[in-house]
């Protein structure tokens, strides 16, 4: 499992809320993907969670050698605070 936890600059949010939600149904349909979602916390709207879950650790390793992880990685220019990832992981 995967949280990418990401603080936007409020200006931003839209921007980056649009290019994480685009990313939403490609990623699901990754092979290994078995969940994918994106959440706005709570308590601050403009901290957002990508979490994902996959089959193995080689479906994780390839999704985050893919573009659209890339892409999640290239929205730094747009955020508050630098991405904080947690991997989360369990014996194959």
């Amino acid at each position: 499992m995967v949280r990418i936890i990401i603080h936007v600059l409020p200006e931003k949010q839209q921007e980056v809320l649009q290019t994480l939600l685009s990313l939403i149904e490609p990623s699901r349909k990754e092979q290994g993907c078995l969940s994918y979602g994106v959440f706005r916390d709570i308590e601050d709207e403009h901290i957002l969670n990508v979490i994902s879950e996959w089959e193995s650790s080689r479906h994780l390793a390839l999704y985050k050698s893919s573009d659209r992880f890339r892409v999640v990685l290239g929205t730094k220019s747009l955020l508050r605070e630098p991405l904080r990832i947690q991997i989360l992981t369990s014996a194959d």
